[in-house]
Formats: C-alpha cells, structure tokens, sequence
C-alpha cells in the first residue's frame, strides 16, 4: 500500500493528475468534493459554520452561499477561522477511507488529492497545534506529488475556467490572485516534495510525466507490501 498525497496551486492542473492516475489504477479522494460534501445542511461542519460566520452564508434554499463564504473568507480576514473549522473533519474522513481501502486492497495506491496539504501543516502550526493531526498531516503521506506551473498560467487557467461558468473575467482574475495569496509557492512546495510534475506544457507532455510517475509509486508500493509482510 502507499498513501499519496497529490497537491498543487490554484490552476496547477492538479485535478487533470488526479484523472490521470485514476484511470491508470489509483484510488482517488478529491479534498475539495469531500469537503463540499462535509458543509451539506445536516453536516455538522454546516451548523459550524453557520454558527460561526452567522446566517448570511446561508442562502434561500437553505445551503451555503459559498460565493458569500468565500468573500468572508478571502476578503475579510477569516480564512484561517473557516480552515480551523472544515479541515479537521475532512482529514479525518481521509483517513477513514484509506483505512477502509487498504482493508479492502493492500495494494492500492491511495491518492489525496489536495489544494493545501502544505497549507494545513503551516496553518495549524501558526495556531500553535503542534501535537495534532493537521500539524503533522504531510509526515502521514508515504510520497507527495506536487503539480506546478507558472502563476500567470495558473491563473489564465482559473480564470478560463470561472469565466465558462459566468464570472466576469476581471473579478475572475482577483479573486484567482487573492486565492494564491494565501498559497505556499511552488519552489517551496516542490523542495518538501518526494516528486514533482511540471505542467507548463500540453496534455501530452504531461501524460508522459504521470506515467513515469505511476511505474514508480507502483513499484513502491510493492516493496512497502512486502515489507509489511517481513515483519
């Protein structure tokens, strides 16, 4: 078994990596789908939430206005208010799945893909929770990948993407600037990482790269099978 965890910038093409070793074989949990699942109404990261930024988040139909969160969030200084409330609850369902999928496969290569495994280290430090799972959560993955590209690509990328879904581009671009913001950059991600992808390029090239990287985390989870098995 091996216990991977997939990071990157806002615009890195993450997610295309993530469907890139999924069809090859890897299981994948996605941290920000889990994490939409977690703030559902009836969750109690919703009620949590709510409590905490008050009924204004909360839109007519009776969910998150995220558009409202995030402006709260990423505007008003309370990023660090809202991690400390969705990142303990999502880390611990990770886990959970990967007990339960190595249960299942001892083989498996599970995959974490997550916009801030390095985030939620720094964060929880910086809230001086030195004992905890959030503080150590990069020393619970056997490898980390990490996705780069430049910033200015990054966020074309975002920015592309936020306008198909009817954003206006300029608003697009701030917020893509103040998201990264908030990000470590990739020189300092890539010095803590055990492999990283350079996705400058085309789809191609970058297939070419995750299949290099797939022969590699197999082979390695093999060796730690057999490792357990010696013991």
């Amino acid at each position: 078994m091996l216990r991977v965890g997939l990071t990157g910038g806002l615009g890195s093409g993450k997610s295309t990596v993530a469907g890139l070793l999924r069809a090859r074989g890897a299981q994948v949990i996605e941290a920000d789908e889990l994490g939409r699942a977690l703030m559902e109404p009836g969750q109690p990261v919703f009620a949590a939430i709510v409590q905490a930024f008050g009924p204004e988040v909360v839109d007519a139909g009776g969910r998150l206005n995220r558009a409202r969160l995030a402006e709260m969030a990423f505007q008003g200084g309370r990023l660090q208010e809202l991690n400390a409330l969705v990142h303990p609850p999502v880390i611990a369902a990770q886990q959970r799945w990967m007990e339960a999928l190595f249960e299942r496969q001892p083989e498996a290569v599970a995959v974490i893909e997550s916009a801030l495994i390095f985030e939620v280290e720094r964060d929880a430090r910086a809230r001086s929770e030195q004992e905890t799972v959030l503080a150590d959560w990069r020393r619970r993955m056997d490898r980390v990948v990490v996705v780069t590209a430049p910033d200015e690509l990054k966020v074309a990328r975002y920015v592309a993407r936020r306008v198909a879904e009817g954003a206006a581009r300029e608003t697009a671009q701030a917020d893509a600037r103040r998201r990264m913001a908030h990000q470590i950059p990739d020189a300092e991600k890539a010095a803590r990482a055990d492999y990283v992808l350079d996705n400058r390029g085309d789809l191609a090239a970058l297939e070419t790269q995750v299949e290099a990287l797939w022969r590699r985390l197999l082979a390695e989870s093999s060796r730690s099978r057999q490792d357990k098995l010696l013991e």
